[in-house]
């Protein structure tokens, strides 16, 4: 039986918007302060595993539940398992949106909402083509597994757990980044340098604000200073804003003079898509007569890591002719008088650089600030032959379903779930050609003719590799 893959997904439009809808409404950022032995990511992520199982449940699937850490849906049977990795955790959202983060809203053939890219969009488009195939009586001479994770965005502790207790899939892909398709991704490592919060000189810093996560470019920054010439201050900094490619305000109240900066936010693989507020205002505070390690942290932040996402400052620019360019996000950023403040780094890095090597140059910095430096979770680079099977055969069903016979794989700063397959790569759903990318950013979307697209390519692309890919 040969399925028409377009027109099946646009019998199932309806419906796939009608589950998105109860995913989106899921506010499943990952909060720890909320976690309970039920429930130990927090109540959002277990929710939105649940509600994507109920959903299988419903279509007949086999499902299973890890500890509300991950959960798979199974079709199919045979010795070899594909697998199929999503997740359904998200960013928060963050300020500065036109529509609310956790309803999905329709505009113009857009759809809006936290999770409409990255990834519930995705994954539910992907998810609906193993429904199809099922519903058509497909049947598969591999086992596919769906594979939820439940905290993709801070830390991968889902997936993690099934991989600890599951037995290894042959090969696979994750549907969590672009087409046509990524076979290799740079390393990945974040750095904390931690500071006491000692104060000096005519101005005292009170507080500085930054940032959300280490993987997102930080939207907006605040910061609170005492001085003697309020006015001059307010002046000097509305000044900056003219000429800065940031906006803001500020205003005056009893703790001190209040600033507001607001930059652009970003997925954190690719800084240079971003405005980051907090390295924009720290560059106009650090003019300023601070001392102690407001002083160092408004030099370090505004100084050598602003705007300088390939970190030719720190002496640490680096580029590998298949991979690219090691990339430096500075995700958050926080201040206070007299308390324990941080500085988080996330390096994105290529085959030929390691995370020791960015962290023999942090070492020096934090040395010569009076910091200190921690290393976080680590990812080394991800690469997949172009020719092997698990590429030629998406990219074929990528091929066919678009018509795009010139589209090759490529290598990205993302992380995804793909790399925990030594086969393993990233597959969609975002079409770059057409789509800007909004992973991580306000206004979040994705049109629902490309989610419809992305369907026919999911389903087409299971069907191959469960039958016709190559021993």
């Amino acid at each position: 039986m040969s399925i028409d893959w377009k027109a099946a997904a646009q019998k199932h439009q309806t419906a796939y918007v009608d589950d998105l809808t109860k995913l989106i409404a899921i506010e499943s950022v990952r909060d720890d302060s909320k976690k309970t032995a039920d429930m130990p990511l927090g109540p959002g992520p277990a929710q939105a595993l649940q509600a994507f199982l109920k959903m299988a449940e419903r279509d007949g699937f086999k499902t299973t539940n890890l500890d509300n850490l991950a959960g798979y849906v199974e079709y199919g049977e045979g010795d070899e398992t594909i697998a199929i990795l999503a997740h359904v955790d998200v960013m928060p959202a963050g300020e500065g949106w036109s529509t609310e983060p956790f309803t999905l809203t329709e505009k113009d053939g857009n759809l809006y909402g936290r999770g409409t890219s990255d990834d519930k969009g995705p994954a539910l488009a992907c998810y609906y083509g193993l429904k199809i195939l099922k519903e058509q009586g497909i049947k598969l001479n591999k086992k596919v597994r769906f594979i939820l994770g439940t905290d993709e965005e801070s830390g991968w502790t889902g997936m993690k757990h099934y991989f600890e207790t599951q037995p290894e899939p042959t090969m696979g892909f994750s549907p969590d980044a672009e087409f046509p398709l990524i076979n290799g991704e740079k390393g990945n490592a974040t750095f904390t340098l931690t500071t006491q919060g000692s104060n000096g000189g005519q101005y005292k810093l009170n507080q500085f604000s930054a940032g959300l996560r280490e993987n997102m470019v930080p939207r907006d920054a605040h910061a609170v200073v005492e001085t003697d010439d309020n006015e001059t201050l307010v002046s000097d900094f509305t000044a900056f804003l003219d000429e800065a490619p940031v906006t803001g305000d500020v205003h005056i109240d009893t703790d001190g003079v209040h600033f507001h900066v607001i930059g652009k936010a970003a997925h954190g693989m690719e800084p240079k898509n971003g405005i980051n507020a907090g390295t924009y205002l720290a560059s106009f505070l650090k003019a300023l007569d601070f001392g102690g390690d407001a002083r160092a942290f408004l030099e370090l932040v505004g100084g050598d890591l602003h705007d300088d996402s390939r970190v030719h400052k720190l002496g640490l620019a680096f580029t590998d002719d298949i991979m690219g360019d090691l990339t430096m996000n500075i995700g958050v950023m926080d201040f206070a008088a007299g308390k324990t403040g941080k500085i988080v780094l996330n390096f994105r890095y290529p085959k030929g650089m390691t995370a020791e090597d960015i962290q023999t140059k942090l070492t020096q910095v934090a040395d010569q600030n009076h910091f200190e430096l921690s290393k976080g979770r680590e990812m080394v680079p991800h690469y997949v032959d172009p020719k092997d099977p698990i590429v030629t055969t998406l990219m074929g069903a990528y091929r066919e379903m678009t018509g795009n016979e010139t589209a090759k794989p490529e290598v990205v700063g993302g992380g995804t779930y793909g790399r925990l397959m030594k086969r393993g790569v990233a597959f969609g759903a975002l079409f770059m050609d057409h789509t800007p990318d909004t992973m991580h950013q306000v206004d979040e979307f994705q049109p629902i003719s490309d989610l419809m697209m992305a369907m026919a390519i999911y389903g087409r692309s299971i069907e191959a590799l469960a039958n016709e890919l190559p021993e």
